[in-house]
């Protein structure tokens, strides 16, 4: 009988802890279909308890589903940068972010799951008591329906809605002591997708993340399209301007923010030693680098309020095809910035008017993340004399009137900002 009550209390804390997440994929060689395998308790007097405790949440779960709930993926595909409705994002930590395993994109509310490791087949983001969890996971060759049928047929889990298209589904319900929702992107035979599971006790917080979640995660997010609100990069493309011969650059705060690394080709890494983050300036040192083409920021000649410019920097990869050469783009600057926007890679682009004077930096600012119509992301100014005002502050000399004469293209470099 003892023995009995510990096999039943062993299973209890197993189906509670389990691992769910832990996809063990498998190739059908006849459907090519990849197999999620949860390791659950199969006791069946813990099967007995865990459904007694399912079936109220799975029939609140169905009737949020036929409601406001996040039963149809259709009701998903709406404002993919929004945060939890009802939910302030600042408190969640939410952020939009690229999944560096599987080439994703997903909303994360990272003060909710702040531990993150690797997974075999993507990442993992879980809550300090393992309450909350999302897993990412990625197939190089599944076919959709299969995957969708295998899902539904996890063990120990209970279906609230389910939803087959052509290229996803979306699956929710109760795995279980916990509510689960599931979703995939293919295109072809290659399918990324997410698992979110949280405790019941969290539902009044988790369901509007989890639903935030699904409309945010795109599997196969396009690469050429501008950059939305908030998205953090996993690789982010910039650019510099050179304001010392020995290596000394100045660049956007925020393109420099949260790096595990800075690199400028062809140079190497670089070190960031100070920041404004009221201007959005940050100074870099590149170590090693020898005689550089310093910009004339000594020079203050600021631009009319409505004047034209010629923003010289270097543009994303994706933006130019996979090169890595210095362009031009007219803009002009006004009331609400520099118009048009430039392309991505631009932030830190040097900006220069019609006397073929350095005007200052351009700076793209995102715009902040919020539910409903988000204004697209403005790029500004920042003036030639709040730079040298900066620079002064840290102890910097910038170069003026002696280097007027030299090309402002060739003062401009690339940064690459890798994050965690």
């Amino acid at each position: 009988m003892n023995v009995r009550v510990a096999a039943i209390i062993v299973g209890l804390i197993a189906a509670a802890g389990a691992p769910a997440l832990a996809k063990d994929s498998a190739v059908h060689k006849a459907s090519r279909t990849h197999v999620a395998a949860l390791q659950t308790s199969t006791d069946p007097a813990v099967e007995q308890t865990a459904n007694a405790r399912r079936r109220p949440a799975v029939r609140a779960s169905r009737k949020r589903g036929r409601g406001e709930g996040i039963a149809s993926l259709t009701a998903q595909q709406g404002d993919t940068s929004a945060a939890p409705a009802g939910i302030a994002a600042e408190a969640i930590g939410w952020r939009l972010i690229e999944d560096q395993a599987t080439g994703a994109r997903l909303g994360l509310p990272e003060k909710l799951v702040p531990r993150s490791s690797a997974t075999r087949t993507g990442s993992r983001w879980t809550s300090a008591q393992g309450q909350i969890q999302v897993e990412t996971f990625h197939f190089t060759e599944a076919a959709l329906p299969a995957l969708f049928e295998e899902e539904k047929k996890s063990a120990h889990r209970q279906l609230a809605s389910s939803e087959l298209k052509p290229d996803s589904f979306l699956i929710t319900g109760v795995q279980g002591l916990k509510n689960f929702l599931v979703r995939a992107d293919a295109r072809g035979s290659e399918v990324r997708g997410i698992t979110i599971l949280y405790d019941q006790a969290t539902e009044g917080t988790m369901s509007a993340v989890a639903s935030a979640m699904a409309s945010a995660f795109a599997g196969f997010p396009d690469l050429k399209a501008a950059p939305l609100p908030g998205l953090r990069r996993a690789v982010e493309y910039g650019s510099a301007i050179v304001i010392g011969s020995d290596g000394m650059l100045v660049a956007p705060a925020h393109l420099t923010d949260e790096c595990r690394a800075i690199t400028v080709p062809p140079f190497g890494h670089a070190e960031r030693l100070a920041v404004d983050q009221a201007n959005d300036l940050a100074l870099l040192r590149l170590y090693g680098a020898r005689n550089l083409a310093p910009a004339p920021i000594g020079i203050d000649r600021a631009p009319a309020q409505t004047a034209d410019l010629t923003l010289v920097g270097i543009a994303d990869p994706v933006a130019q095809a996979g090169e890595a050469g210095v362009t031009s783009a007219a803009a002009r600057i006004g009331a609400q910035g520099i118009d048009p926007a430039p392309k991505p890679g631009f932030a830190g682009a040097a900006a220069v008017d019609s006397r073929g004077a350095l005007a200052g930096m351009v700076d793209v600012k995102p715009a902040l993340v919020a539910r409903g119509n988000s204004p697209a992301p403005s790029a500004v100014l920042v003036s030639v004399a709040t730079i040298r005002a900066f620079l002064q502050a840290q102890g910097v000399t910038p170069a003026g009137a002696e280097i007027e004469h030299v090309a402002i293209d060739q003062s401009v470099l690339r940064v690459i900002c890798v994050r965690k």
